[in-house]
């Protein structure tokens, strides 16, 4: 069985036989027509613009000056590493990498380490745009399926990357070096260290999916070409993060792994939650969006599949939303359901909330999977990348059935991300948290295996989480959490929720075994807090990936869980897995810590519980 996971699995299960399916239209992916191509490049050309504009508008001086010592292009004979450099280098992964892209760049050989810091991300940037740019050379080779579907991943991904390595370049710039003829107040912004964290783990986490996706491809010309273009980039980006995280002086290191910390946290005092529900320092309009009817809202696109409103798709709706937007933008979709192909909230769609009719009322649906030889980043049938994305009171589904394997109900990568009183149903791979910073509150999710995974820094509250009959041979997975790089400020924290068992699995009588996760990639990071665990989780409450693989290097942590599944007297007794017993440890995963970041959850209105508990 294909997973979709760079390790093998440890489940096994025989393969079904094969069967007729309906195969989405992808007639238009494996021969571009020139129209396309010439978007393509457009699109390419913009991104290069981007980058170009960023070096120029926070540049450092010391990049800008001409100095013998600059360890240019012209000298035949790599310069030795100062002091500086060496030192920063020996806080990261990949120390031969980031000692000989550090000395050839200008500037570098007369930085301080925090200069180093600036310069690090700026090559990382230019070295991404490149290989952005450069990929328009194999847009028109002709691909099978599922190598289109592993490139377009690509072509996003890193799209996405530059986005996020440019503001995290004009964060960390020095003071006085924007330039003051830019007046782009997007590219002004300039972010907290746990913003910079938050981009720079995204950045990774990109190209981590992006040649995971390439790996499952059979087109070995396609992936060698793009193989090629992507060299060095994830281990760029780890530097970039390594050397960030070592030099920044910052408290604000909410998601920095504990054993990583230079200091402790203190302790941060909230104000008491209202009657309400929601916290007192919440915004009065806000309070009152999330809180009212949906008849008392004024959405600015309201979508009917009868046609009695502003528009008859999603997909319309999300086109008339204004590109990267300050204002909350509402598209309030009424009962039905919707199946539209490639449904994306993109990512210079900012501030959207899409409003429905209830949990089973207001349905977003699709049948894609990896038997329709697609990527799993590509089978979602939802997905957003917009930051300050907000989902509100709909169901979102993918029906592929267990047999098809990786199907995604549910995609985020859209920072700053709430999903509030809402369903995600599926089986394996449901709700697929991908990067960034996201919340849900008040959820169900159902599915089988893996069916909360990713890699996002995410907080699930006061959720159902629903564990269904997967097929034979199988064992039931609820996490599969893909940290890869000791610095990535991500994780999966699961807090005030209740495991729950369908009654299909619990009339298995315990052929199934269900686990709380397992490890996907070498620093997998997992917590459940304060949560109800029933009877159909295992004793051993996780489950090995391939053999010993990361079980000294995850942290896995449970802190006063309950009900009877919750007992921990017969865990595994890995390493990287612990009973926390400290409120101070535990504090570390909530949403004040992990996610709060600069103060952005409470302006949505959407109630929480910033600590532990009220």
């Amino acid at each position: 069985m294909n997973y979709g996971r760079l390790q093998p699995k440890s489940q096994s299960e025989p393969e079904p036989e094969p069967e007729l399916t309906h195969v989405q239209d992808h007639s238009n992916l494996p021969n571009k027509t020139k129209k396309s191509k010439s978007k393509l490049r457009l699109v390419l050309l913009t991104g290069v613009t981007l980058i170009v504009a960023a070096a120029i508008a926070v540049t450092l001086a010391v990049t800008l000056r001409s100095k013998s010592s600059g360890g240019g292009s012209g000298s035949m004979v790599r310069p030795k590493p100062t002091k500086a450099i060496s030192r920063v280098c020996s806080r990261t992964l990949y120390q031969n990498l980031c000692v000989n892209s550090l000395v050839d760049f200008p500037g570098s050989m007369s930085a301080s380490d925090k200069e180093l810091v600036h310069i690090s991300i700026n090559m990382t940037l230019q070295r991404v745009g490149r290989a952005f740019y450069t990929s328009t050379d194999i847009v028109n080779l002709e691909m099978d399926t599922k190598a289109r579907s592993a490139y377009n991943d690509c072509v996003e991904l890193l799209e996405d990357s530059i986005d996020q390595l440019q503001s995290a370049l004009i964060s960390v710039a020095p003071a006085g070096s924007i330039s003051e003829g830019d007046t782009n107040p997007d590219q002004n912004k300039v972010g907290s260290t746990e913003d910079v964290l938050t981009w720079l783990s995204a950045s990774l986490t990109n190209q981590d999916t992006c040649t995971d996706g390439l790996s499952e491809a059979e087109d070995s010309e396609v992936k060698k070409q793009l193989t090629d273009k992507l060299k060095d980039l994830s281990e760029l980006v780890s530097n970039s993060l390594a050397i960030y995280s070592a030099t920044s002086d910052d408290e604000d290191f909410g998601g920095i792994p504990i054993q990583n910390r230079r200091r402790l946290m203190s302790d941060v005092h909230f104000p008491d939650e209202s009657v309400s529900g929601f916290p007192n320092w919440i915004d009065r309009k806000e309070r009152k969006l999330l809180q009212m009817p949906v008849a008392g809202i004024q959405a600015d696109v309201v979508v009917s599949k009868n046609g009695n409103a502003t528009c008859k798709t999603i997909k319309e709706a999300i086109k008339m939303a204004p590109q990267k937007s300050n204002r909350r933008f509402i598209i309030y979709v009424r009962a039905g359901r919707y199946e539209e192909k490639d449904l994306k909230v993109g990512r210079k769609k900012k501030n959207i909330m899409l409003i429905g009719d209830g949990k089973g009322k207001t349905v977003i649906t699709g049948g894609a999977s990896v038997q329709d030889k697609l990527t799993t980043f590509h089978t979602a049938s939802f997905a957003a990348t917009g930051a300050g994305f907000i989902a509100r009171d709909i169901t979102f589904e993918n029906y592929a059935g267990p047999a098809k394997h990786q199907a995604v109900a549910l995609r985020l990568g859209a920072d700053h991300s709430v999903v509030y009183r809402c369903q995600i149903i599926g089986y394996q791979d449901s709700l697929y948290v991908h990067s960034q910073r996201q919340f849900y509150r008040d959820c169900d999710i159902y599915g089988t295996v893996d069916f909360i995974f990713g890699n996002a820094a995410v907080v699930l509250q006061n959720c159902n989480i629903y564990a269904r009959k997967p097929m034979e041979h199988q064992k039931v997975t609820i996490t599969a959490q893909n940290r890869k790089d000791p610095n990535q400020n991500t994780g999966i924290s699961i807090h005030s929720c209740k495991l729950l068992a369908q009654p299909d699995l619990l009339a298995s009588n315990g052929s199934f075994q269900t686990f709380l996760g397992r490890p996907w990639k070498m620093y997998s990071r997992t917590v459940y807090l304060l949560s109800y665990m029933g009877g159909h989780i295992d004793p051993k409450g996780w489950l090995e990936w391939d053999g010993t693989f990361a079980l000294d290097t995850l942290y896995y942590g449970e802190y006063m869980n309950y009900g009877p599944g919750g007992a921990v007297g017969r865990r595994v007794k890995w390493p990287g897995y612990r009973v926390i017993t400290s409120a101070i440890e535990a504090s570390r995963f909530t949403v004040a810590k992990f996610i709060y970041g600069s103060s952005w959850l409470p302006s949505t209105g959407v109630a929480f519980l910033a600590g532990l508990s009220d």
